[in-house]
């Protein structure tokens, strides 16, 4: 979640540029699109996150403020399938098919969907609560890197500092950096070789090599964020990547995508500024996008990554 305001995170939504509910994008991406028109599938909620396709044709996102997950059958069908989330922001599914959340109430949970029991992952670091667990990706291994920044971390910060992390898949978590300004997405690449961080307050975005599960090396700049006019160092916020390895990283202008070697391909327009985004669909070549009040879907030529630890999409 970028979310400027730590102390009142929702009063950005009161600044939400709003147009028409079903828009084009500006210009198509070379090789990937969008093949048709965004459409906006559900709206009037507060502030949209973290959505995650169970590959079983469900979707499901987060409203933070209003303390939610919800579950979206088809294109139409929208519950409320968790209430209440603890602030639940980013979410994605794991080899067994829990729905694994980060919680910004300051813990890391597993959700299973049948039962709806609910078992903590991770909810202290050397004895102290996380600040707000943000965002999420799960390796083959079952292993868990997640984001831990400032926004709607009680005052002062549980943890002293922004970081990520590494939850082994036996429980024991490792603090992996702490030198970045609002660390928020978080995403390997498909061969699981190299870490992206996405920080939401500079406009760097950040890479690391992964020598072993959980073990990373010394960061670089991965690629440089286009600015909104008469901004500078805004960052990004949630992403998704493709089989080809290319980003797609959300931000104040729409999602820009990238190569794997840091170029920039194009932006994707919405008409509302995007928080978070994944590939679903039945042939995983739809982009879901959590973007402030609504919900939208947009058909692209490209098609998602799934990592191992995940369900497959149909």
């Amino acid at each position: 979640m970028n979310l400027q305001l730590a102390r009142c995170p929702y009063l950005v939504v009161a600044l939400v540029w709003l147009v028409a509910a079903s828009a084009s994008a500006a210009g198509p991406v070379s090789g990937i699109g969008p093949v048709g028109e965004v459409k906006q599938l559900h709206t009037n909620l507060r502030f949209t996150e973290g959505p995650a396709s169970n590959g079983k044709g469900r979707l499901y996102f987060t409203d933070i403020p209003a303390n939610r997950i919800y579950r979206v059958d088809g294109a139409h069908g929208l519950s409320v399938a968790f209430e209440p989330s603890n602030h639940a922001n980013g979410l994605i599914f794991d080899g067994m098919g829990r729905l694994v959340a980060c919680e910004m109430d300051g813990a890391l949970v597993a959700r299973d969907l049948t039962s709806g029991d609910r078992t903590v992952l991770t909810a202290t670091y050397r004895g102290k609560r996380y600040n707000a667990p943000n965002d999420l990706v799960v390796d083959k291994e079952g292993g868990v890197y997640f984001t831990d920044p400032r926004f709607r971390a009680p005052e002062p910060w549980p943890q002293g500092k922004e970081a990520f992390y590494y939850r082994e898949p036996d429980g024991e978590v490792r603090r992996l950096g702490d030198n970045l300004k609002a660390p928020n997405g978080i995403i390997l690449s498909p061969d699981e070789k190299t870490l992206y961080v996405i920080p939401s307050m500079q406009k760097e975005m950040m890479a690391y090599s992964v020598s072993e599960h959980g073990r990373i090396g010394k960061g670089r700049v991965f690629c440089t964020l286009k600015q909104p006019a008469g901004a500078d160092n805004t960052g990004g916020d949630g992403l998704t990547l493709d089989t080809r390895g290319n980003l797609y990283i959300t931000s104040g202008l729409g999602i820009q995508v990238f190569r794997p070697q840091g170029e920039l391909l194009g932006i994707i327009e919405f008409p509302e500024q995007p928080a978070n985004v994944t590939f679903g669909g039945r042939d995983g070549t739809t982009l879901y996008v959590t973007a402030r009040t609504s919900l939208y879907a947009v058909e692209i030529q490209s098609k998602g990554h799934v990592f191992p630890g995940r369900l497959k999409l149909d």
